[in-house]
């Protein structure tokens, strides 16, 4: 929960997933996951908690109450910007490594 937590705190929202958990009612590797299934819907065609609830099995509802306790849409954008980043960050590493092991 560390990086959602890290890039969570980046956007400016203060938010905490274990609080977070404790405020929805729900257990913070499911608040965890819908976060971050959030992130990645939000640049999406189509209502970005309703595409989430696909992915997470959660009502819309509860993924609704998350965007508005991370900040609204603006932080929930901002967000989905800085997980798009970690993601490319991840691939040039994982690119990187694989170079230095001989693999293409």
């Amino acid at each position: 929960m560390g990086i959602l937590d890290g890039l969570l705190g980046q956007i400016g929202s203060n938010v905490d997933i274990e609080n977070l958990a404790t405020k929805i009612g729900l257990p913070a590797d499911k608040v965890e996951e819908a976060v971050h299934a959030l992130g990645v819907a939000h640049p999406q065609d189509g209502d970005t908690a309703e595409i989430a609830a696909q992915q997470t099995g959660l009502p819309t509802d509860t993924l609704n109450e998350i965007i508005g306790h991370i900040g609204g849409e603006g932080s929930l954008g901002q967000f989905a910007s800085l997980l798009q980043g970690e993601g490319s960050l991840t691939d040039k590493l994982g690119g990187f490594a694989s170079g230095l092991f001989g693999k293409s």
